[in-house]
């Protein structure tokens, strides 16, 4: 069965559903670019058809696309030759055409090497329509968003997406119940791509059936709902939970909370929260030295419950919070690392930073399991500062080095073994070489279990018998679990 999110995606941006005010001010964008010729950001939540409209717009204009992806592209040089194209493409003719770049809250800050500085150049100099599409406005880079006009796409209504949900089923000709059909609306709080997959997930028999499982889509709070929970609205225990359901480590969480907390509280009831922040970085302290991320949960309670209940009354109205606290470049790294994790796991960056990052740091911990560290490294291609962060080693020592330079290797190695005998040398010396390769990396960890084993020989000063205790733990739940954990049997 084709995918109904394809197939019944809007080809006119009057079709484009829930979002009529945005619909409308992307439209006249459109209309007076020759005016102003400035590039748009249109933003908001997944699934409530960014994308969708910045195709179907294209097609009501009847301009060619020009689409790239920031995830597939983040260099200034990669930027800059995507500029060149769309330059290029100009002056066929003079027609216009619309220039498209997704995910653009992926390009921000150092990690990128230059591309958010090339696309703000791009942006500024581009002679045709350039449409960013971001998931978080604040992401991106404060120069790339004040070179843009920006359009924010909300969250689609249960209201507005039942009647989507209604012409589908009879366009496909199937049997529905209205309550059905709302409460599949219901399930998804605004995410119209999500409700049109869980209602094509319950087609059986002709018909869509009552029980389904977009009851356990993994829905999180986000960010500033957090922020209002814990800083005016809810009290400790409901903020706790609030927390537990944001897509963002407690580390992330103390930093926009002490970053925001003097916008909303003062006098003493900022002290009092301050004190509860210094009590949670503690505490985020003995997780990075000991990588038992049991310690988390007390971060995590310090944050949200600690600063809830110190709160003397709460608050109403909307609070102007502003863009994403400061962050160092420790945090810039572990971004980058779990960006890294994330694409080549096919699962969200913060699940990457929140689920998989702690169990490979604790695998990994001092390149102890060098083996397993060198698979890691050429796994996510990461150079000596990132195997430095996950492992706790300094970047400049002799094994971290050692490991970087293992992983080009085997790289290297698994290049020509998948070359398809493309850079085979005569009378298959080539073939040989990479074989060599092969040998030296594949099969010395026949099961994750084996390779603890091996870490722990290796021993422990004194007062690691937590931490091992804690790593072993989390080895042994990998390894039974393994279809749970996307991403960490992947480089294995």
């Amino acid at each position: 069965m084709a995918d109904w999110t394809t197939r019944y995606r809007p080809t006119t941006l009057s079709a484009v559903r829930g979002n009529n005010k945005a619909r409308d001010a992307f439209e006249e964008w459109a209309d007076t670019w020759n005016e102003h010729g400035e590039a748009v950001v249109i933003h908001g939540s997944p699934g409530v058809g960014k994308t969708s409209a910045a195709h179907a717009l294209a097609n009501d204009k009847g301009w060619p696309i020009l689409e790239m992806n920031a995830s597939d592209a983040r260099t200034a040089d990669e930027i800059e030759r995507f500029a060149g194209r769309a330059a290029s493409n100009s002056t066929l003719g003079g027609d216009r055409q619309l220039v498209i770049l997704d995910e653009a809250d992926n390009l921000h800050r150092h990690k990128d090497r230059g591309g958010a500085a090339a696309m703000t150049r791009l942006v500024k100099e581009a002679a045709q329509p350039i449409v960013l599409i971001a998931n978080d406005y604040y992401e991106m880079s404060a120069g790339l968003r004040s070179a843009c006009q920006e359009i924010e796409f909300r969250d689609i209504s249960a209201r507005s997406i039942v009647p989507v949900l209604r012409d589908v089923c009879r366009q496909e000709d199937i049997e529905f119940d209205e309550a059905v059909l709302e409460r599949i609306a219901e399930a998804n709080r605004g995410d119209l791509r999500g409700a049109i997959k869980d209602t094509q997930s319950r087609v059986q028999d002709g018909q869509i059936r009552a029980e389904g499982s977009e009851g356990e889509r993994d829905r999180t709070e986000d960010i500033f709902s957090f922020l209002d929970a814990v800083l005016k609205e809810q009290p400790a225990e409901d903020a706790l939970q609030t927390a537990y359901a944001a897509d963002e480590t407690p580390d992330d969480l103390l930093l926009w909370i002490e970053d925001k907390v003097p916008k909303v509280y003062e006098g003493g009831e900022l002290a009092d929260a301050y004190e509860h922040l210094a009590d949670a970085d503690v505490w985020l302290g003995r997780v990075r030295a000991t990588q038992n991320y049991s310690y988390w949960r007390y971060a995590t309670d310090n944050v949200a419950a600690g600063v809830a209940a110190v709160r003397r009354s709460d608050r109403g109205g909307w609070t102007r919070y502003g863009g994403a606290p400061y962050r160092s470049a420790r945090d810039a790294t572990r971004d980058y690392v779990a960006e890294r994790i994330a694409a080549s796991a096919d699962v969200s960056t913060a699940t990457a930073r929140r689920e998989i990052l702690p169990y490979l740091e604790a695998m990994t911990h001092h390149c102890r399991n060098r083996e397993l560290t060198v698979r890691m490294a050429a796994r996510y291609d990461l150079e000596a500062e990132h195997v430095a962060f996950v492992t706790g080693s300094g970047k400049t020592t002799n094994k971290v080095q050692g490991i970087v330079e293992a992983a080009e290797e085997r790289t290297e190695a698994e290049a020509v073994e998948h070359s398809g005998g493309a850079f085979a040398a005569p009378e298959g010396a080539a073939e040989d070489a990479a074989g060599d390769g092969d040998d030296d990396t594949d099969g010395t960890l026949a099961a994750f279990g084996a390779a603890e084993s091996e870490s722990d020989a290796d021993g422990g000063g004194p007062g690691d018998t937590d931490t091992d205790t804690d790593a072993n733990t989390r080895a042994g739940a990998v390894e039974e679990e393994d279809d749970g954990q996307a991403g960490l049997s992947d480089f294995m």
